[in-house]
């Protein structure tokens, strides 16, 4: 959640299909013992129609995806002997489900914009904040977007690393992950290679 920091909040219009924006996002876990899952605190453009057609009370699900990665049944052992091979694809996500909650409250947005700033600002070597900004211009981007917050009430976190192979099957696609130059591959062996 920490590395991906940005979600795609799924929520259902008003004609009952489903509709989804990706946006930048904290989550804010009070006390992750209590079994409380917090709140997702997301903004999204006012120009977006999604927000619109958002009733109180409606649910939504954000998914946070992690990197992912094709596996070719040419790293596994019975292709030379039984051929019983077929491709796949080793992912890591997050989804959480809750309540939808929209507002246009001008304090909490600049809270909302201040936390997100922070967060992605702070591993830059000289980091960029808010108060930099001009002032009127600040206020008047504050005017183009919206809060969202996902009130959590479920989280499931799903992980498919060829967990049902041998550890030879996943040694051989770790190697084969590490030099396919493709991204988020590496990221998936390096998950890989801590089963291993």
């Amino acid at each position: 959640m920490t590395s991906v920091r940005a979600a795609d909040l799924v929520t259902v219009n008003t004609e009952g299909l489903p509709v989804a924006t990706l946006m930048p996002m904290v989550w804010q876990v009070d006390d992750p013992q209590s079994g409380n899952f917090g709140k997702l605190i997301m903004h999204m453009a006012r120009a977006n129609e999604q927000w619109k057609q958002i009733a109180p009370g409606a649910q939504g699900l954000a998914i946070v995806r992690g990197a992912q990665a094709y596996i070719s049944p040419s790293n596994y052992e019975n292709k030379k002997t039984d051929h019983k091979v077929v491709p796949t694809w080793n992912y890591q996500s997050v989804h959480l489900s809750g309540t939808v909650e929209v507002s246009e409250d001008t304090e909490l947005l600049r809270r909302i914009v201040t936390d997100l700033t922070k967060l992605h600002e702070s591993g830059r070597e000289v980091p960029w904040s808010v108060e930099e900004s001009d002032p009127r211009y600040f206020e008047l981007q504050l005017k183009g977007i919206i809060a969202v917050i996902l009130h959590v009430t479920k989280v499931e976190a799903k992980s498919k690393l060829s967990q049902n192979k041998s550890e030879a099957d996943r040694s051989r696609i770790v190697e084969d992950l590490f030099i396919s130059g493709i991204a988020g591959e590496e990221f998936i062996a390096v998950e890989m290679q801590k089963e291993l």
